[in-house]
């Protein structure tokens, strides 16, 4: 029996050799194997060819489109240093030579195109289908911007570094508008001292949700948005500004009125003055400036806009954006103060007199009735 046991011995030391090297070599084979950082060959293969720069190619309008792509600028992007590579907005192009385009324009060819931005950025891309800039699309007009007007293609970078990037993006088909606002004392003190705190076009109008400033909801919520800044202690005290303006504003006939329709008809037009109204939209200008509107030179003016009939007095009444005080308004100083003491001593009085009426109906009551 012991002698079986020693022959089948290497038998089942063989067995079991087999038996090892067979689950090694399975486990061998199915080990996942570490992959090697991707290098950006996509874009180097693409680069081959769209690096020069007589690149070019005639679409069916007759149109002559660049096929030429900066290799220093395509560095430089936001999206190249993350990897981010040609393939994943040119979808459908994957080798040359590549598929046929059946764009008839330029402008046919980069609306088509920026679809893709919807993919990374969908959030972004929601905002801009309530925008104005999409409604104008829908109405027709196939020159409102889309993601790569605005962002660039190839060369998309951050839209606020510089901060002028802003402004100058929009001035790209708002020109006239972009020539009001440099020689604003916002847009003068962007350009010129690069100062941070100014507003830019998205400041006011909104990113991507850009939405119509001429509508009655705009207008009535103007105020706020101006207070937005104005009502920023902090910041106007940076300035040497008073950060109460907003609040003088909304006890005045105006913005009393103004929050009524606020609040109960926002989508009825109305009339009664916000800040725009007086100080202009993109012109705006210091209040010491002979060219602002509310320059005391300039204020009758521009009262006169709504109400015409009325003579220089009715500036010298205005009290402004100030607390009324001897140093701005003297004489509206003196005669709050005379009204404030003369009110309540006639007040009294009369009171004095009614008691002195009902003493005396007493009195005269009580001798009556003793006789």
């Amino acid at each position: 029996m012991v002698n079986r046991k020693l022959r089948l011995l290497p038998v089942l030391i063989l067995n079991t050799a087999l038996v090892v090297i067979t689950c090694v070599g399975i486990t061998l084979t199915v080990r996942p194997v570490q992959a090697a950082e991707p290098s950006q060959k996509t874009e180097q293969y693409c680069l081959s060819c769209h690096n020069d720069p007589n690149l070019s190619m005639t679409l069916p309008d007759g149109e002559k489109l660049s096929l030429y792509i900066s290799p220093d600028k395509l560095a430089k992007s936001v999206h190249s240093p993350l990897g981010i590579e040609c393939e994943a907005c040119h979808t459908e192009i994957t080798t040359y030579p590549h598929p046929k385009i059946d764009y008839q324009n330029k402008r046919e060819l980069s609306r088509s195109y920026y679809l893709t931005c919807k993919k990374c950025h969908p959030a972004n891309y929601e905002k801009t289908l309530d925008s104005m800039h999409a409604k104008a699309a829908e109405a027709g007009n196939l020159n409102a911007p889309v993601c790569t007007d605005c962002h660039g293609t190839h060369d998309v970078q951050s839209p606020d570094k510089p901060r002028t990037r802003v402004s100058t993006t929009c001035g790209q088909c708002h020109s006239d508008i972009y020539q009001q606002y440099k020689s604003s004392v916002h847009g003068n003190a962007l350009i010129q001292e690069d100062n941070p705190d100014v507003p830019v076009c998205t400041d006011c109008h909104g990113v991507h949700n850009i939405q119509d400033p001429r509508t009655a909801l705009f207008r009535v919520e103007t105020p706020e948005l101006c207070a937005g800044c104005h009502a920023n202690e902090k910041l106007m005290s940076k300035y040497g500004l008073p950060a109460n303006v907003y609040d003088i504003y909304k006890l005045s006939w105006h913005g009393v009125d103004v929050s009524v329709y606020q609040a109960r008809w926002p989508t009825i037009w109305h009339t009664s003055a916000v800040c725009t109204d007086c100080h202009g939209v993109h012109n705006i200008r210091r209040t010491d400036d002979p060219a602002s509107t509310v320059y005391p030179g300039n204020l009758l003016a521009t009262c006169q806009k709504c109400h015409p009939s009325v003579s220089p007095n009715w500036v010298g009444a205005w009290t402004g954006h100030n607390e009324i005080s001897l140093e701005h308004t003297p004489f509206v100083f003196y005669t709050q103060a005379f009204y404030t003491y003369f009110t309540p001593l006639v007040l009294w009085l009369s009171i004095l007199y009614v008691v002195l009426q009902i003493i005396r109906s007493i009195v005269n009551r009580a001798r009556r009735s003793l006789q």
